[in-house]
């Protein structure tokens, strides 16, 4: 099953951030408090899929009023290639046509082979043109990646 997630599906899904190898976590954005502050910038938009009452995969969707952007795409490792993360992007892109949203961006590691194929697979285009710049303004949210 496919659905909006809610604060309520915290736990479960930080447990699953913690599973996936290699995953980049943010000591304050992906706390609780930035997960809800996130979904209540952005109801509706981001997404679980649920298979035997667990959460087996999850994307933080939202948007700044133009562009779209999807965050911590993910899909339990025993629960890939079924169809789980293309359904979840779906879901994401419908609820962005709703609010008008024209364009989507993500960002995927270099070095994430599997996550870079699933969006070659499924459409999406790698750009070449532009370079990605990041100014941190809070240097005590530190990134930590999974082992």
């Amino acid at each position: 099953m496919i659905r909006a997630m809610t604060i309520n599906d915290y736990e479960q899904v930080y447990a699953l951030w913690m599973q996936i190898k290699g995953f980049g976590m943010r000591s304050i954005d992906d706390s609780r408090e930035g997960v809800s502050r996130f979904l209540e910038r952005n109801p509706g938009i981001s997404v679980v899929a649920v298979e035997d009452e667990r959460i087996v995969g999850a994307i933080l969707c939202g948007h700044d009023g133009r562009r779209g952007c999807l965050y911590h795409v993910c899909v339990a490792p025993d629960y890939r290639r079924r169809g789980i993360g293309k359904a979840m992007v779906v879901f994401c892109m419908d609820a962005l046509k709703k609010e008008k949203i024209n364009k989507v961006s993500l960002i995927a590691f270099t070095k994430n082979d599997i996550g870079n194929a699933f969006w070659h697979n499924v459409g999406w285009i790698q750009r070449e043109d532009l370079n990605y710049y990041d100014f941190v303004l809070n240097k005590e949210n530190i990134t930590a990646f999974n082992q």
